[in-house]
């Protein structure tokens, strides 16, 4: 009896410590070890980082980072990093990284002209599939505009800008000449009668001050007003033009400016720090030029405003359709982010608008163009409109669009051209052996193709 109320006593002090054990709270097991259909959570993802490829000087690098600082808050997704370099430098350093193969130096996006030599090398992205894609407009383009940046037939950038140009005109040295603000209906006569009125030469023979200061590159310009063109073909050229009458005419205009004094020859014109400085410094009373000076004639103060470029008799408006492009790099790792940033870059919301606020291009989408971030600037010039007028006749002509052309005008024409406006040759003269050699030239390189 005795024994058998211990083995009941043993018997419920087992139970209850087992059952004290089960109720105990454990240690939590990993969930691998549980089993769980919980995962645990993944380690958070940085940012993608891009790396945008810039060329300028320290004061342009800054403004770019301010760009870029602006998408970075809109997708703190990605991250950008500049790789900034000056112009001398920028393209011999960028070849030489697409040329390493090495995918994590290559920039996903840069800046860059002429866009066909590069996009006919393999380095650069078609654009053409994100464009599909994404339903991008391009018609918001300025007319011709995309060409500068197609080869063929697909689209391998957006400029940023369009380099078209217009007259400055500094107002204070007009009124003193009292010679009336250039309109929209000037021509080259109309020039020519100003420039002789705004010219100061000294008893010496010594010009003291120029009516006109224009950089021999922008000869093409008259060129193409006076309804005449460097080759039949800027696409796929077959022979030279510049001995037709209208292309001599408009050679010999240029040339004659300088020759009068009216205009500073091309040399000078460098010696003296390119058109920007003599406009300051009053050394010259108009500049032809793109939108790019328009934020330093506003630090310095000045008393300027803008005008379209007068025109030939019977001539055309015949506005630059080119303008240095965002690309996208074909080794890039991230090309869907690259798409994100270059498409907001060359969006009205996006990168146009933050560049055309403040002050530093001319917009290469009509919208952004017609739009307050440009038209309703305090600052000057008070004719922006001329820009419009400009840009709604951008035409294909000032270049070539194809990617022997840089050696082309390198190697063949510029040369020549350099000869007449240092006043060392009549245009009529050595043109017809100019045209000569731009014919050979494009036979050796298998034009037309």
């Amino acid at each position: 009896m005795q024994k058998n109320r211990l083995y009941t006593l043993l018997s419920a002090l087992l139970i209850l410590t087992f059952v004290l054990s089960a109720c105990a709270v454990q240690p939590a097991a990993p969930a691998a070890e549980t089993g769980s259909t919980e995962a645990a959570a993944p380690a958070a993802e940085g940012p993608v980082t891009l790396t945008w490829a810039v060329w300028g000087s320290p004061e342009e690098v800054a403004s770019h980072q301010a760009v870029a600082d602006v998408f970075m808050e809109e997708h703190p997704e990605l991250q950008i990093e500049i790789w900034g370099q000056p112009w001398g430098d920028y393209f011999t350093k960028i070849q030489t990284l697409w040329a390493s193969g090495d995918s994590a130096a290559i920039p996903d996006v840069a800046f860059l002209w002429p866009t066909p030599r590069y996009a006919a090398e393999g380095v650069l992205e078609s654009l053409d599939p994100y464009i599909e894609k994404s339903g991008y407009d391009l018609n918001d383009y300025w007319p011709a505009l995309l060409e500068s940046a197609s080869y063929d037939g697909s689209v391998y950038g957006f400029p940023r800008d369009i380099g078209l140009e217009v007259l400055y005109y500094n107002q204070a040295i007009f009124d003193e000449a009292g010679v009336e603000y250039p309109t929209a209906e000037w021509t080259w006569d109309d020039l020519t009668a100003a420039a002789e009125q705004l010219t100061v030469v000294a008893a010496s023979g010594q010009v003291e001050r120029y009516a006109l200061g224009m950089e021999g590159g922008k000869w093409t310009l008259w060129l193409n007003q006076n309804n005449a063109s460097i080759l039949d073909d800027m696409r796929n050229p077959s022979k030279c033009t510049l001995t037709d009458p209208a292309a001599v005419e408009a050679i010999q205009f240029f040339a004659d400016l300088m020759a009068n004094n009216y205009a500073m020859r091309d040399a000078d014109l460098s010696q003296a720090g390119g058109d920007a400085a003599v406009f300051q410094s009053g050394q010259a009373a108009m500049i032809i030029q793109n939108s790019s000076r328009v934020s330093a004639f506003n630090q310095a103060e000045m008393s300027y405003d803008v005008s379209v470029v007068p025109i030939p008799e019977g001539g055309q408006r015949a506005a630059s359709a080119g303008g240095a492009a965002w690309v996208m790099s074909a080794g890039s790792d991230n090309k869907d982010a690259a798409w994100t940033f270059l498409s907001w870059l060359q969006s009205t919301d996006g990168g146009q608008r933050v560049y055309t606020e403040r002050g530093e291009i001319f917009p290469a989408l009509q919208s952004t163009a017609k739009s307050a971030a440009f038209l309703q600037q305090e600052a000057p010039p008070a004719n922006r409109q001329a820009f419009l007028i400009e840009g709604e006749n951008a035409k294909v002509g000032r270049f070539g669009y194809f990617p022997e052309w840089d050696e082309l005008n390198g190697s063949i024409i510029d040369p020549v051209m350099q000869q007449i406006w240092a006043g060392e040759a009549q245009a009529a003269d050595v043109l017809p052996g100019l045209c000569e050699q731009v014919d050979t030239f494009l036979a050796d390189k298998g034009f037309p193709k």
